[in-house]
């Protein structure tokens, strides 16, 4: 049980890391998610399927989900169309893009094919007990991406585009095009998360067209209970990593609701709308905590 959801929050802690980047440092509400994460798990199922190179494939699907973060940034810049709508059209035309690449199937299956997981428990299954080498493997894969993420936000580029997201004015000043960065950043996250939806596929065993539904708010809880964790921190290392740890218990939660809500007479319907309440509770938490805090300056200023 336990190594379920560990293996599952660190699969989907990589899309949490893409939904971090476009919600929290670039403050751009991205509703693509939930077209690109079924378009890296449609991509690569298909790259399998055609007998293509597996870590080919894989990067095929990171390809295909910057391009629709660039997609969406291009909507949003070009035609001026509200960060938030630009999300929407993309995600509602990468429907009809996914059910294409999967060869007009709504659920196409893999588990008769070599995939990179089914490499990994070859290798590596000697050495390490069964049940234990895909939760070493992702482990290792999250952490390695979350270190890349952290460095790359310490180079100039980087830390423009954090300074961008918290004051857009200043960057323009600098003289650097925001359209740009935007371009960078939403492209940087779709392409997470459409090879942490690669990565789904291949644990699940298939591709659904329907497997990014409601991926976004299970992104924003997994951010939000991050965040929770450490109100005060500003270091992105920090924040990276309760991003993942966000993805975990997040998913450690929707496994008791899944398993044990009988106790409460709640069915697997009902998952949404505990998302739904657990987002809700997290933001008036969050919100209470912050007025806290700056009434507490405000005494201290007194």
């Amino acid at each position: 049980m336990i190594e379920g959801i560990l293996v599952e929050g660190l699969i989907y802690g990589i899309m949490v890391l893409g939904v971090f980047i476009t919600f929290r440092v670039l403050d751009f509400p991205d509703l693509t998610v939930d077209g690109s994460f079924p378009l890296g798990a449609a991509v690569m199922v298909q790259c399998l399927l055609s007998g293509g190179n597996i870590w080919l494939a894989l990067l095929a699907a990171f390809i295909g989900g910057v391009l629709a973060g660039v997609v969406t940034a291009l909507i949003h810049n070009h035609l001026k169309v509200p960060n938030l709508l630009a999300g929407i059209l993309t995600m509602t035309m990468l429907y009809s893009v996914n059910i294409r690449i999967m060869g007009n199937r709504a659920n196409v299956p893999v588990l008769k094919q070599e995939t990179i997981l089914s490499r990994v428990s070859e290798l590596f299954g000697a050495f390490i007990p069964e049940e234990y080498v895909l939760l070493v493997f992702f482990l290792i894969l999250a952490l390695i991406i979350k270190l890349l993420i952290d460095m790359f936000f310490r180079t100039d580029l980087g830390m423009t585009l954090g300074a961008m997201g918290n004051n857009e004015q200043m960057v323009i000043s600098q003289g650097v095009n925001p359209k740009t960065l935007k371009t960078i950043g939403v492209g940087l996250s779709n392409g997470l998360v459409a090879v942490s939806g690669a990565f789904a596929a291949q644990y699940l065993g298939f591709a659904d067209v329907g497997l990014g539904q409601g991926i976004i708010i299970s992104g924003l809880a997994s951010v939000m209970i991050g965040e929770f964790l450490v109100m005060k921190s500003n270091r992105i290392g920090v924040l990276t990593f309760c991003a993942l740890a966000g993805s975990i218990l997040f998913h450690g939660v929707m496994y008791l609701g899944r398993y044990y809500g009988y106790v409460i007479n709640m069915t697997p319907n009902d998952l949404n709308l505990i998302k739904g309440l657990l987002i809700i509770a997290l933001l008036v938490i969050t919100q209470s905590k912050k007025l806290k805090m700056f009434a507490g300056k405000a005494m201290v200023a007194k």
